[in-house]
Parts: structure tokens; sequence; C-alpha cells
């Protein structure tokens, strides 16, 4: 097994595909608008992902947050709103901000796991700063990190109860960023006492099943690199200072934030410790180029990834879909004019 995610080119496996991915054995896929239609397609296209590597656990990733970050679209599936809304009913019902983002996380739970999705990037735990690039801005659970770590909290339980895997990002922090990583890299200057808020929330949650990084500079922490690539920020903040342990994926290697070929990228994401690459935009020749370039997965990743898989039971008794949206909306109902 290589220890990479993959990103498919289209709606089917194509044959060129299924003989790569069958021979190299990803640790997993990550899903995207280009490759879902509807529900029979979706769950044809992981059945196939499924039975070529004849596992049921296996890890298929998608970034389904709700707002503006969603693959699975209406009118195929319900539209789920924006983490900035949770954030609001906090302001003046805090236990019915947990109780909605957890129905909120358990619904889009079952709109995946009904079509085969295992894992999905959320929840954002990176605390909202102001003056900060829009990149975060509404997809955040707010600006206080106590509140921020109970609404993730309440989705990871939710995704959970629904038998999906989440994944908590972008560690250490994202929040402070001014410049979107996805077009340009960012710097945070930002001394230690202040990134001790971005901090918290992660190490509140440092028990979480998987964890994404950030492709973000700290100066405090490592002034030459971005966190993906940093062996002081990986080693020293996110395994010891905050104390996750749980599985360690890149954000992905096509943003623009990082500089270099996609496979020398891959195989500097891993030699600084993360524990998978995620490569994202399906592209033939730098999938080869990655499988070149990393070494076969380590046994302490493998580890954590067969124990993040098994976090979670699935195809037990689920409450209605209907029912889930109307608990939610009912608790958001004061802030949802």
């Amino acid at each position: 097994m290589k220890p990479v995610i993959f990103g498919l080119a289209g709606e089917t496996l194509g044959p060129d595909e299924r003989a790569f991915f069958a021979e190299v054995e990803p640790a997993g896929y990550i899903l995207f608008k280009r490759n879902i239609v509807d529900r029979g397609q979706l769950r044809a296209l992981t059945d196939a992902l499924r039975s070529l590597h004849g596992r049921d656990d296996l890890l298929i990733m998608i970034d389904q947050e709700g707002g503006r970050v969603a693959r699975m679209q209406a009118p195929v599936w319900p539209s789920f709103p924006p983490a900035a809304l949770f954030d609001r009913l906090y302001d003046i019902a805090p236990s019915s901000a947990i109780a909605a983002a957890r129905a909120n996380a358990q619904a889009i739970a079952l709109t995946l796991a009904e079509v085969g999705i295992t894992v999905d990037a959320l929840p954002l735990l990176d605390v909202r700063q102001d003056g900060a690039s829009d990149i975060m801005g509404d997809r955040t659970l707010g600006a206080e990190p106590m509140r921020v770590a109970a609404l993730g909290r309440a989705m990871l339980e939710g995704l959970a109860a629904g038998g999906v895997v989440g994944i908590v990002k972008h560690m250490p922090g994202h929040g402070r960023a001014l410049v979107d990583s996805h077009l340009d890299l960012p710097v945070v200057t930002a001394n230690a006492d202040a990134l001790e808020r971005d901090l918290a929330p992660f190490r509140t949650l440092r028990s979480a099943p998987m964890g994404m990084t950030a492709h973000v500079v700290y100066t405090q922490w490592d002034a030459a690199r971005p966190a993906s690539l940093s062996p002081t920020v990986i080693g020293e903040v996110i395994r010891e200072r905050i104390g996750f342990d749980g599985l360690l994926m890149s954000d992905d290697l096509d943003m623009k934030a990082l500089k270099g070929s996609i496979p020398d990228l891959a195989a500097g994401v891993v030699a600084a410790g993360c524990d998978l690459a995620l490569n994202c935009f399906g592209r033939m020749d730098d999938m080869i180029g990655i499988a070149h370039a990393l070494p076969d997965i380590s046994e302490r990743a493998r580890a954590r990834l067969d124990r993040a898989m098994a976090s979670v039971t699935r195809g037990g008794d689920q409450p209605p879909l209907e029912q889930l949206l109307a608990t939610r909306d009912q608790l958001l109902e004061p802030v949802a004019a």
C-alpha cells in the first residue's frame, strides 16, 4: 500500500485507472463534483473501488461541509447550512447549537454512507480571526476556541453516529491566514502565546480519528517551511504539543501554496511526518510519479489508518434522514432568517 489518497478523473473508473490503482494500492480516494451525477452512479463508483481492493472499510473521502463547500448538491441531495449558522445559534442557545450541529452532521453522514463514502473532511477547527482571508470565513465554527471545540466535537459525534469518519482540519490552525492557501502561501507571524488560541480546539479534540494539515508557514515554529512539509510543526506541534496521534494527511498537494513537482511534494509531506499525502486532481502522470516517489506505507501509518476506519460502526439502525433534518431546522429556527 502506498501512503497516498488519489482523486479520480471522471464519473466511472477508466481501464487505465483500474489497472494502476490495483497495482499501486493507494490508501484511499477523494471524490469531487466531477465524479458525481446521482445516487446510483456514485454508489456504483464507490462499489467499484471497494471491489478493486476487496475492503469494505476502504477510505473514500469527500469535502461535504455544507454552505459553499458541497460536492454532492441539490436537487439530488439536501443542501446543508454553513458552519457559521451554528456559531450564531451558540450566541443565544449553546446547547441547541450543539444539538443542531450533531443532527446536521449525522444527516450529512447518512447521505454519504448511502452512496458508499466513508470519510468526510469535517469539522474545521480553525479559529476565525478578524482581518483574515475569507477562505475560512463562514466555514468556521467561531472565533472562540472553546466554542469551536464544542461544536466540532458535536460534528465528529454526528458523523460517527451516521457511520462516517470525520477529519479535523487544518492543523495546527488556518484561521490567521491572510491569503487563500489555494492561491498563495500564507505566512503567520503570531507569537507562541497568540498561537495557543489556534491550538486549543485541536488539543481538546486530539483523540479525533483523522486530521489534515495546513499549507501555512508559522514563523514562530518553522519560518522556512509550511506545516505540511515541516518535521518541526508536525513532530513538535501537532504530535507533541497538541497530542494528536490519529491518521494525519496533508491538504491537497495541487494547492498553489506549495511549490515544486507533485511527486516531490508527496514525498516531502510523508518525509515530514504526514501519514498520507493527498493528491486530488486525478492526473495520471502525477499519480504515476507519486507512486514512484513514495515508499510503502509505514507500519505506524497503516495502524493509524486501520484504527481510524474502525472507529465507527457502519450499517446500524439510523433515524430517518427527514427526522434529522427536521430536528436541525427546528433548532436553527431562531437564526435561520
